[in-house]
Order: structure tokens, then C-alpha cells, then sequence
């Protein structure tokens, strides 16, 4: 086994836990009934064995007790660790809980709800834990007085465990369809402001051509103008220049026949 710290204080309850030798430990993973095993290398945990295994093992008869609790070590394993190189098993307390028990319960529930701040409503894994915790202490309960509904509760369990983390899966594929949405927007939002950059310095360029245009045309109207007014004035002076030439001929014509008479 990998070395772990000794777990945490669960709601759960658990015996006291046991020193179990190297050799032991190889078969502890198949061995569900582990109370059995530490008592036979002799006086190697801590703590004496509680009177459950009083019915010797040769006996041909299957013992309830014993069969209980490995139904009940099936529902709820029993937890391990590695503390200074000495593996130690804890397993499931197979006490029956009275009703002060269940009421203890609920006050310990409500505590640790408090001293671990875990919010009332929404997600919070901290809460959820501790229900977790509440859920298998009941199971618990239920499953030494009866078996087949500890079974029962205990597909419940997993199913409520399924569905969460189903709707877990959910929530972070959605989570990330809306990161991608937000960024396929931004990266859109930047081609636009792009796109309205590029046509504002095009409108620009076209208004500084209009300009041009404009003045070129106001240049060339004031051309015009002045040159028209230049052939106005020419043409005016060649007509005042024609009627006084006209009006000398007539005056040396009318001269030259005034005498005759």
C-alpha cells in the first residue's frame, strides 16, 4: 500500500484501528473480514479484539456475526494507511446504533456543516462530503439490522453518485462550450474591430481623395472664370474697337459725299 496519512475524523464510524503485519497486508486487499486476521499473529494490535470472533473458525456452521460483517465490509470497505512503515486497517464499526446515536448524528452533521463553513445551497463539495459521510453512517445502521436493505440502500447511494457526477460532467462540458463560445466571440469582436480599422482608414483615404477632387475642380472652376472674364473683357474691348472704327467710316463717308453735293 501507498503511504497515506492517517485519514480524517468521518461521520462514519470505525473501530479502533489495527496493526496488521507486512505479511497480512498482501492479502488485505482480498481479505474483507480483516477483524480476524490481526488476532491471530497474537498481541500485535494495539488494541484487544472485540468479542465478535468468539465462535472458532473450524466451526462447519456459517456464523451470522461473521457474515454480517462481510456484507458489511463489502457496502463500506475498510480504510488503510502506512504510518512509520507499519500498515494499519480500519474497519467499519458493526455496533448497532441506538436512537441517541442517530440523534448524535445529526448534531455531528450539523457541526461540521458549521465549523467547515460549507454553503447552504449551490455547489459545494464540502457539503456534499459530509451528507456522503451521513449517507454511509445510515447505511451502516440500516445494514446490520438488515442486510438485503443496507444492499439496497447502497445501489441508491451509487446511483445518487452516478447522477452527480454525471451533472458534474455536464457542467464542465458546459462550462467549457461557454469558454469557447466567450472566445470564439472575442477572437470575432477583434476580427471586426480589425475590419472596422481597416474600412475607417479606408473611408479616410476616400474622403482625402474627394478632397483633392474638390479642390482641383474649385481650382479649375476659378481658372475658367477668370479666363472667360479674360475673353469677355477681349471680346467687349473688339466690339467698342469695331463700332468706333465703324463710326469713323461712317464719318469719313459721310465727308467725303457731303462736298459733292
Amino acid at each position: 500500500a501507498a503511504a497515506m496519512i492517517p485519514p480524517a475524523d468521518s461521520l462514519l464510524k470505525y473501530d479502533t484501528p489495527v496493526l496488521v503485519s507486512r505479511n497480512t497486508e498482501k492479502r488485505s486487499p482480498k481479505a474483507r473480514p480483516l477483524k480476524v486476521s490481526p488476532q491471530q499473529p497474537g498481541p500485535s494490535g494495539p488494541v484487544p479484539q472485540p468479542p465478535k470472533t468468539k465462535v472458532p473458525s473450524t466451526s462447519c456452521v456459517p456464523d451470522p456475526t461473521k457474515q454480517a460483517e462481510e456484507i458489511l465490509n463489502a457496502i463500506l470497505p475498510p480504510r488503510e494507511w502506512v504510518e512509520d512503515t507499519q500498515l494499519w486497517i480500519q474497519q467499519v464499526s458493526s455496533t448497532p446504533s441506538t436512537r441517541m446515536d442517530v440523534v448524535h448524528l445529526q448534531e455531528q452533521l450539523d457541526l461540521k456543516l458549521q465549523q467547515r463553513q460549507a454553503r447552504e445551497t449551490g455547489i459545494c463539495p464540502v457539503r456534499r462530503e459530509l451528507y456522503s459521510q451521513c449517507f454511509d453512517e445510515l447505511i451502516r445502521e440500516v445494514t446490520i439490522n438488515c442486510a438485503e436493505r443496507g444492499l439496497l440502500l447502497l445501489r441508491v447511494r451509487d446511483e445518487i453518485r452516478m447522477t452527480i457526477a454525471a451533472y458534474q460532467t455536464l457542467y464542465e462540458s458546459s462550462v467549457a462550450f461557454g469558454m469557447r463560445k466567450a472566445l470564439q466571440a472575442e477572437q470575432g469582436k477583434s476580427d471586426m474591430e480589425r475590419k472596422i480599422a481597416e474600412l475607417e482608414t479606408e473611408k479616410r483615404d476616400l474622403e482625402r481623395q474627394v478632397n483633392e477632387q474638390k479642390a482641383k475642380c474649385e481650382a479649375i472652376e476659378k481658372r475658367e472664370n477668370e479666363r472667360r472674364q479674360v475673353e469677355e473683357k477681349k471680346h467687349n474691348e473688339e466690339i467698342q474697337f469695331l463700332k468706333r472704327t465703324n463710326q469713323q467710316l461712317k464719318a469719313q463717308l459721310e465727308g467725303i459725299i457731303a462736298p459733292k453735293k
